[in-house]
């Protein structure tokens, strides 16, 4: 195999080096490896020509890469410059992808050629429909050590043959991610872009130790259910400086859903996010609305959203169990958007008949402060549950205005304090006593 262009092994080793004096949590992951050998896509038969169907090729060099598993330092693939059409292919432990300036790795429309995987057991069945689901594009299952990172080369879903289908009703499974991530560890996502994902497009699932920094993801608003970045059950992740304008929620933390979550038990905790910009017609960051295992422990800084449904959403309901706790937002910029926040009990379907409806959620300690916002239409929604009231909500320094007259706070079944908040908020945090809290 020839031998690596410098340049490429220095773009590698760079990838997470901090920006200045800006904060970041790139620190807490593994540094990007020298990795001991190098091989690209195109010497494993695959075309970049954007009509030939590389599969096999990709499925070849992840074969030859996993052989090579001992090889001290493991393996990069690179992706020359060019279109390489593929279907699903799997990634293996000790690689790094690596797309090059101009290369793109786009999906076969084809979708008779998906292979159907299990569904989640912390969900039960496929998120959509009954049964299993398509495999995500780019996937891997059990992995360690693995980089997906570029020269912000692109990974297109070309979703829109699948947006079809779930228009018409015609999806026999559901539908696809961009990337899923299953039960892995040490894993760094950046300097890429996802483009027009089938449905989720970044999918970390029971994983631990992951980076997503400096990425791109785009879908048309009116694409069905194209999140940006699905975390669910997963632990010490990190997102910052990305670009996110999708059709769905742009950040999202889940857990689980309802009775298989709950028994699943694994919560998603340890979460950093910071220096997010995009645009979407649902939630700008969201926890929820599965969340039966557990969301807990997240800090998040320096969002900027415009043009959005809503600024910041908090979402479970009556069956779903588990707890939403320790969440910290702060330091965000809305302009536009339906809702600037909202913290609700009752959003979300269920998977089956199964749930117990008596088995609630505990929403507790959740802090939203210097939040600037403007052109918004209601300054908020907070919604709690009459048998599980939401407990210690902070809003401090929250600061909302619309083009003309904003609509008030509506608030139930909540307690906490608001401190410095435009317009004045509902009674039920107001009149609180106990708001020691949230001045710490």
């Amino acid at each position: 195999m020839p031998t690596p262009p410098l340049c490429l092994l220095a773009a590698v080793l760079l990838l997470l080096a901090p920006a200045g004096a800006q904060e970041t949590c790139s620190g807490a992951a593994p540094a990007p490896p020298r990795r001991g050998a190098w091989m690209s896509v195109a010497g494993f038969g695959a075309v970049g020509d954007g009509r030939t169907l590389n599969t096999a090729a990709f499925a070849r060099a992840v074969a030859r890469i996993e052989r090579r598993r001992g090889a001290r330092g493991g393996t990069l693939l690179y992706v020359p410059p060019g279109v390489w059409l593929t279907g699903p292919f799997n990634l293996t432990s000790h690689m790094t992808l690596f797309l090059a300036r101009g290369a793109v790795i786009r999906a076969t429309q084809d979708t008779s050629s998906w292979p159907l995987v299990d569904p989640l057991p912390s969900y039960g069945r496929g998120r959509e429909l009954p049964g299993g689901r398509y495999m995500s594009l780019i996937h891997g299952n059990g992995l360690q050590d693995v980089f997906i990172t570029g020269e912000n080369g692109t990974i297109d879903g070309q979703g829109s043959v699948w947006w079809d289908m779930w228009k018409k009703r015609t999806l026999p499974f559901t539908r696809p991610h961009l990337l899923e991530l299953m039960y892995s560890t040490d894993v760094i996502v950046s300097n890429v872009v996802f483009q027009d994902s089938p449905f989720w497009n970044i999918h970390p699932v029971y994983c631990s130790n992951v980076v997503i920094a400096n990425v791109t993801v785009l879908a048309p608003h009116d694409s069905p259910n194209t999140d940006g970045v699905d975390l669910d059950s997963s632990n010490n992740v990190c997102i910052e400086d990305s670009y996110i304008s999708t059709g769905d929620d742009l950040i999202s933390i889940k857990s689980g859903w309802d009775e298989y979550g709950i028994a699943f038990a694994r919560p998603s905790s340890g979460i950093t996010i910071r220096r997010i910009t995009g645009s979407g017609p649902f939630a700008g960051f969201a926890v929820g609305s599965e969340t039966s295992g557990g969301v807990e422990n997240v800090f998040v800084e320096h969002l900027n959203f415009f043009s959005m449904g809503v600024g910041i959403h908090i979402k479970t309901n009556s069956g779903r169990g588990g707890y939403i706790r320790n969440i910290t937002v702060s330091e965000v910029t809305l302009n536009g958007a339906r809702y600037g926040l909202r913290i609700a009990g009752d959003v979300g379907g269920h998977p089956d008949t199964s749930y117990n409806p008596n088995v609630l959620p505990v929403v507790d300690s959740v802090t939203i402060k210097n939040v600037w916002g403007q052109n918004i239409r209601q300054a908020g929604l907070i919604r709690g549950i009459r048998s599980s009231v939401f407990s210690r909500i902070c809003l401090s320094n929250v600061k909302l205005y619309g083009s003309a007259s904003i609509g008030a706070w509506k608030c139930r079944d909540v307690s906490g304090g608001a401190l410095d908040v435009q317009p004045s908020p509902c009674t039920e945090l107001a009149s609180t006593s106990e708001t020691g809290f949230c001045t710490t």
